[in-house]
């Protein structure tokens, strides 16, 4: 097949279904998102009621979100062996199934012993599936038109500190964290009914068994050594800077709720709600810095500036935001930092994943992307933890929690610079793809 021959037959199979359909089924995808990152919130919804049931400490309820994202990481390597193995279909029902049986234990059995292996085994189960349901979204939008679902997708975080923390606050005050957990369950099953009943794959990418030789367009292009692809400027600084930020992302899952209710003194049902604040703003930073980024590059600016500059500006502004956290005393100037903070961050995630989804060739995205967000959850390992031996060793709950954003952001902040000084979409698609790069970029 042709490079025209395949940029064309890709184009009248896109042609041929519903753009209506293609953004459906995106939604689909943001829904499930919303539930893998509510699955991850709720242990920072519950951390208070659930450390006084069980008599646990700030570095134990630390250790628990470390220790899920040590086996989301190894998880994440198991994106691409998924993606070659079954089709989007199964492998993210298969997923979402073990979401939920994972989490019900602690329901029965409440013990910090179980709170930790559901923990794990959680982790382990979300770690292929980002990579998964981004592939999912890109095979239903070309790359050069991939920010907004991008950033739809990375939104979900934010979606489920929205919409769900708040409801999962009340639902632990009125009736107990154990319900939180049973609905949580009872969201990813009904999910698998809906899932099952309208997906289908778009056109540009292809999954299961026979994805060579079935997407659109990737005849023309062949695989490259995947150590081509890892060794590039690109996914090595976008990695670090992801990693950095995840750290963040990692904290504020695991602890914000804490440190607003422990740190700032709000009550559990205020400091469940403002869970939401945070994710307001990055939200709004993320759907604006992705759309107007395919609009600019469609009118012909770099990926290099949209996808790598913006983003790491944000996050160099991010830490500044965040040097000053432990000087501020009033309570509700602290939430505003945080939030703000937060927000110009987030924005890193849709873009950069767009980025380093141009750089390999169609049917190697599920694996590059697997490795990449594998190793972004990297910092959600380490960073949890950390936190709590902070705010254990501190003179005050808020100081600890204080000293701790403090240090996320300045890593945050020296990372965005390496990203600024190497990473280079452009210049790494060429090295890697070659001839083969820019079928259906354009």
């Amino acid at each position: 097949m042709t490079r025209s021959t395949a940029t064309l037959d890709r184009t009248v199979a896109i042609g041929s279904e519903s753009r209506s359909r293609a953004w459906g089924l995106t939604a689909l995808l943001v829904l499930l998102y919303v539930v893998n990152y509510a699955d991850k919130a709720v242990l920072g919804i519950i951390a208070q009621p659930l450390a006084h049931e069980l008599g646990l400490s700030a570095s134990q309820i630390g250790l628990v979100g470390s220790l899920f994202f040590l086996t989301f990481t190894v998880g994440g390597f198991f994106a691409g062996a998924l993606n070659r193995w079954m089709s989007l279909r199964w492998a993210l029902l298969l997923l979402a199934i073990a979401w939920s049986v994972a989490i019900l234990p602690l329901v029965v059995v409440a013990s910090f012993g179980v709170l930790l292996v559901s923990r794990l085994l959680l982790g382990l189960a979300e770690g292929p599936s980002s990579a998964l349901l981004h592939t999912g979204a890109y095979s239903w939008h070309a790359p050069a038109k991939r920010g907004l679902p991008s950033a739809l997708l990375a939104g979900a975080a934010s979606i489920a500190k929205i919409a769900v923390a708040p409801a999962l606050a009340f639902v632990t005050v009125t009736f107990g964290w154990r319900y939180a957990l049973v609905a949580l369950a009872a969201i990813g099953v009904l999910w698998c009914v809906v899932w099952l009943t309208v997906w289908s794959e778009g056109p540009y990418i292809r999954s299961g068994k026979g994805a060579d030789s079935a997407a659109a367009g990737d005849a023309g292009e062949p695989a490259v050594p995947w150590g081509r692809i890892f060794r590039t400027r690109t996914f090595i600084f976008g990695a670090l800077l992801v990693m950095s930020v995840y750290a963040l992302v990692a904290v504020v899952l695991t602890w914000l709720p804490s440190y607003f209710e422990v740190g700032l003194g709000y009550s559990r049902l205020q400091a469940g709600s403002m869970f939401a604040f945070p994710s307001i703003a990055g939200l709004i930073l993320m759907l604006l810095s992705s759309v107007i980024g395919d609009r600019l590059l469609a009118r012909g600016s770099t990926s290099r500036v949209v996808r790598v500059v913006v983003p790491a500006v944000g996050v160099l502004i991010c830490g500044a935001i965040l040097l000053a956290l432990p000087s501020i005393t009033a309570p509700a100037v602290a939430v505003l930092v945080v939030s703000v903070g937060y927000g110009f961050a987030a924005s890193v995630f849709p873009l950069l994943n767009a980025a380093i989804s141009e750089i390999c060739p169609p049917r190697q995205t599920a694996g590059t992307l697997g490795v990449f967000l594998a190793v972004m959850a990297i910092g959600g390992l380490v960073a949890p933890y950390a936190t709590g031996l902070i705010v254990d060793a501190a003179a005050s709950p808020a100081e600890g929690y204080a000293t701790a954003f403090q240090a996320l952001g300045l890593v945050a902040a020296v990372c965005a610079v390496g990203a600024l000084l190497f990473a280079n979409p452009e210049r790494d698609k060429k090295l890697v793809r070659g001839d083969a790069a820019g079928i259906g970029t354009n």
